[in-house]
């Protein structure tokens, strides 16, 4: 079993990695919404490429970071039942979603992903908007992202059973979202 941990540890290095990248997207994002709007509003020039590009951000900082969000357990839960678990429930209710809905889903996703991607760069897809940037960039950021977090869910996977059995101690920590 301690090899899969390592190994897990090694994807969680991973989806940390890849949200540093998604860090420094919301910071470029930024910078160039507050340029687009004080190009607009105060020398009247717009252009599509710039918004495209900051919607293409965005989608890159949620499907690349959603891998760590799942590593530092801040994904939101319906916590109908989960606060009231002790740990052990907890890594199995834990285990049980993993296994049953998130791989399934993902899988899913990165398999219908896929081809749309590649359809896009094969005909060298454009947007329609007029100065529009091309579109595969943006869809190859789905079956990257979706297979991340194929990968972490396995991590998940693999820490939840080592948990189980007693090899490391896990973290199910987890506090209700304020609303």
């Amino acid at each position: 079993m301690k090899p899969l941990v390592r190994f897990a540890y090694s994807i969680d290095q991973l989806s940390k990695a890849v949200a540093r990248v998604a860090i420094w997207l919301t910071l470029i994002c930024a910078l160039i919404s507050a340029v687009n709007a004080l190009m607009r509003y105060a020398f009247d020039i717009s252009s599509n490429a710039w918004l495209e590009l900051q919607w293409y951000m965005f989608g890159g900082m949620v499907l690349l970071g959603a891998a760590h969000l799942l590593t530092i357990n801040g994904h939101i839960r319906v916590d109908l039942f989960y606060s009231r678990l002790n740990d052990r429930q907890r890594a199995w209710l834990d285990l049980a979603g993993l296994v049953f809905f998130l791989q399934p889903f993902c899988i899913y996703m990165v398999l219908v992903c896929w081809p749309w991607f590649v359809e896009s760069w094969a005909i060298h897809e454009i947007s329609n908007n007029a100065g529009g940037l091309v579109r595969w960039p943006v869809k190859l950021l789905f079956p990257i992202g979706f297979g991340l977090l194929v990968l972490q869910g396995i991590s998940e996977i693999i820490k939840r059973i080592a948990a189980l059995q007693g090899v490391i101690a896990l973290n199910t920590h987890y506090e209700r979202p304020l609303q």
